[in-house]
């Protein structure tokens, strides 16, 4: 279990349950990626386009207020989600082509 950053009383430490954050949020931006290579399977047949702007909006809104919710810059959320939703739509449109539609 994670302790409270307060309760780390050494770097050491710190730095063991940091690599520990990193190493989670890695698995899950890897689960996220696997869950995109699964929308490239399914968009053709649904006729949906690998960028759906609405869809983009509506992911950086949530992110931007969940992150507000969580104690984490709202800002900075969006920008690093902003650049995961780019590199991951770009990775679509090299399967799917860059058609126009209104989204993700």
């Amino acid at each position: 279990m994670l302790k409270p950053p307060k309760d780390i009383p050494t770097m050491a430490e710190l730095r063991q349950q940091i690599d520990r954050i990193d190493r989670d949020l890695v698995a899950l931006l890897a689960l996220r990626q696997a869950h995109v290579d699964r929308a490239i399977e399914l968009k053709p047949g649904e006729g949906l386009p690998a960028r759906i702007e609405t869809r983009v909006q509506d992911v950086l809104d949530k992110v931007e207020a969940q992150a507000q919710e969580a104690g984490f810059t709202p800002d900075l959320a969006r920008r690093m989600w902003a650049l995961m939703v780019e590199e991951m739509i770009a990775r679509e449109e090299r399967v799917l082509g860059s058609g126009e539609g209104n989204g993700d």
